[in-house]
This record gives C-alpha cells, sequence and structure tokens, in this order.
C-alpha cells in the first residue's frame, strides 16, 4: 500500500486528502517511480476546482504531474531507464489517467526524463515545467535573440522566474512586471533589467522608456484578460505576444483590432512541447546545458510535508509565494 493524495469532489485545497492505495506494477510502456519530491503546478489547482481545460473523473481523482524520484520498475517496452535511476515526471499526459501525488507513481516513460547531474530531488522537482514553459515560447517559437526585449507578466511566478533567467542566458533583455511592489528588489536580484508594478507605473511608457521608444519584441503573459491590449501596445510592430495562461478570469479581446501594427498573437501550453520527442530532446538539453553552466537557477518559495498538501495548495493560490512550492515525501 501506499499514500496517494486524491479528492472526490471539486471544491478548495481542503478536498485534498491522503488514502492507502494499492501499487501494482508498471504496465506496457510505464514506469513505476519512488517519488521524494512533487513540484506543485497552478494547473492542479485549476483542476481540483473544475476550472482546467479537463474535467477531473470523480469521485477518486488522482493529482500532480511533475516529480522527482527513483525508478523502481520498468514495464514492458521501456528503454533507457533502469531500476535505481534519478529521473524527473514532467507534465505529458493527462491527469485523468495518471497522478504523481504520492509515495509512489505509476506514470508513461514518456514523460519521464533522467534528472540532471548535480540536482537534489527539490530543486529537480522545480525545473521541467518552468523553463521547458519558458524555452518553448522564448526559443522554440518565437526565436528570441541577444538583444531583443522580452517583457514578461506575473513575473514572480515559477515561468517567469524561469523565463527571466532564458532570456539573460540568450542576451536579451527581460523586462518583468508584479502586482506586489514588495518584490520588486527580489526581481530586479533574480536578472530582470527593469520591473513594472502593475497599478502602480505606466506599462507601456515604462517599455518604451527602457526600450529607446520601440517596445519589446516580445511579451510573455499569463495574465490574458482585458488587459492582454496595454501589452499589445509595448510591443513592437510585427512583434509577438505569446499568453500562456489566464490568471485574469476576466474576457480575453482576441484576436487584437486591427490597429494593432500586425503583433502577432498566439496561445502557447507546456504540452506543445512535452508531448513532441523531437521538440523536447532539444528543451532537454537546452535546459541541461544552462543548469550544468549556472545560468539556470530554480526558485523554490517553500517546501511542505506531503501531510501538508493543504497547507501547500493554499500558499499555491495565495500568490504570495515567489518560485516554486514543492511537496517532499518522507519514506
Amino acid at each position: 500500500m501506499v499514500r496517494a493524495v486524491l479528492f472526490d469532489e471539486l471544491g478548495g485545497p481542503e478536498v485534498l486528502r491522503i488514502h492507502d492505495l494499492p501499487i501494482g506494477e508498471p504496465g506496457p510502456g510505464e514506469l513505476r517511480i519512488r517519488v521524494d519530491a512533487i513540484g506543485l503546478n497552478r494547473g492542479e489547482a485549476l483542476f481540483r476546482r473544475g476550472s482546467y481545460y479537463e474535467l477531473p473523473e470523480l469521485p477518486a481523482s488522482r493529482i500532480g504531474t511533475e516529480s522527482a524520484g527513483v525508478v523502481e520498475a520498468v514495464g514492458a517496452g521501456v528503454d533507457g531507464f533502469a531500476p535505481g535511476d534519478a529521473v524527473c515526471t514532467l507534465p505529458a499526459f493527462s491527469m485523468r489517467d495518471y497522478g504523481v501525488y504520492a509515495e509512489r507513481a505509476i506514470v508513461p516513460a514518456r514523460a519521464v526524463l533522467h534528472r540532471p547531474d548535480g540536482l537534489d530531488a527539490v530543486t529537480a522537482a522545480a525545473v521541467w515545467t518552468a523553463y521547458v514553459t519558458a524555452y518553448g515560447a522564448l526559443v522554440d517559437v518565437a526565436r528570441l535573440g541577444a538583444g531583443d526585449t522580452v517583457l514578461i507578466t506575473a513575473a514572480a511566478s515559477t515561468v517567469g522566474l524561469a523565463a527571466i533567467q532564458v532570456a539573460n542566458h540568450l542576451g536579451a533583455v527581460p523586462i518583468a512586471t508584479t502586482r506586489a511592489g514588495a518584490k520588486r528588489r527580489r526581481l530586479l536580484d533574480a536578472g530582470a533589467a527593469e520591473v513594472i508594478v502593475t497599478g502602480e507605473d505606466d506599462l507601456v511608457q515604462r517599455v518604451l522608456d527602457a526600450t529607446g521608444g520601440r517596445g519589446a519584441e516580445l511579451a510573455f503573459d499569463c495574465v490574458a484578460g482585458p488587459g492582454i491590449h496595454e501589452l499589445a501596445r509595448a510591443v513592437v510592430p510585427d512583434g509577438r505576444l505569446i499568453v500562456y495562461g489566464w490568471l485574469d478570469e476576466g474576457p480575453v479581446p482576441l484576436p487584437l483590432r486591427p490597429d494593432f501594427r500586425g503583433v502577432d498573437t498566439r496561445f502557447h501550453a507546456m504540452f506543445d512541447i512535452s508531448t513532441d520527442p523531437e521538440r523536447l530532446r532539444r528543451a532537454e538539453r537546452f535546459i541541461t546545458a544552462g543548469l550544468r553552466s549556472g545560468s539556470f537557477r530554480p526558485h523554490v518559495d517553500r517546501t511542505f510535508d506531503l501531510d501538508e498538501i493543504t497547507e501547500a495548495h493554499r500558499r499555491l493560490e495565495s500568490d504570495r509565494q515567489f518560485g516554486k512550492i514543492v511537496a517532499t515525501v518522507r519514506h
């Protein structure tokens, strides 16, 4: 038997409960891993509330996609993994089928990567969702180059912080936004060239001032909502606006009005990369190289024990965090 987090109804963090469940053997194309650390993601809170793009199967829905641990058993047809390998899982499967909030989990091998050398489990659980999402938008899609400017909204999030580091790694200029003025100094220390406090600063004017009146080549946004027009005004003609999240539940006015100077606006999801083997291979090499060189340093906000998963989800939804929330598993 293993302890695993399930929920029987939609709702707040309080619906998450730990159950004792049998754990079987992995099937074809699967691995069983001993989970040592779990990276929490905003999508899991939406899934728990029934606001995600797919709905959980109730009762007794599993949850979670990102973790670090050790391979215990290998299913038929799986190559490249053996018991004892230190690995990470990343979002490349549906939580309707698998979940990693548990002491042990069976997962599809296509969603597992070898853990980069030198990373402990807690740090490793904070890598892949953030950096693959940032890499996918800035490198794979936008082809951001040296000297380009990228405007990063909600930059104290795990993806926002990863995007700051990816931009600096490329020689680009990251401009960060935050709703909390108290995070300004921390974002500058994290590598942002400029920090704009939304609600206090004139976003468009600040971007124009920072770029000599030109604007940003790319806006990388997880807020969406009506404010997307303001972001578009801060982008150069024929620049890009890539949306990867919807923190603002208001209507998203897309497509943009014709007067927005040819700004290319598109949605981007990590699944675009994580479910494409060749694109994921390139992302893995890019991110591993950045970790090895020290350009990429995952930020962990706080750790919680698996028994504290309710409190961890409350922290996840508080907007007080700076970086990744990780749940650890004691064996």
